[in-house]
């Protein structure tokens, strides 16, 4: 019976702790989303915009993504100073 109660206790805290670090990475994706809907809101290419967009936004620390539809990326020194492999600019 202390076996069956100690397993559910496990699982219920379990649970709780995954919902709770699914909730902090949501939120993080959120922050990006909204910024890179409008940064992309004028792109000929709104997918392709929107992926890098987003891509960037996440590895940056600040979850900074510059003001506007194009240029002003001093705003965002990281997402300025990502690059691909080919040495262009990764960012939107």
């Amino acid at each position: 019976m202390k076996m069956k109660l100690a397993v559910i206790q496990f699982f219920i805290i379990s649970l709780l702790l995954s919902s709770s670090l699914f909730m902090l990475s949501d939120a993080d994706s959120s922050q990006c989303n909204g910024k890179c809907n409008a940064r992309c809101s004028k792109a000929g290419r709104q997918d392709r915009c929107l992926e890098y967009c987003n891509i960037c936004c996440e590895k940056c620390d600040d979850h900074c993504v510059p003001s506007g539809t194009y240029g002003n990326k001093d705003e965002c020194p990281c997402y300025r100073d990502m690059r691909n492999s080919k040495g262009q600019p990764k960012c939107p």
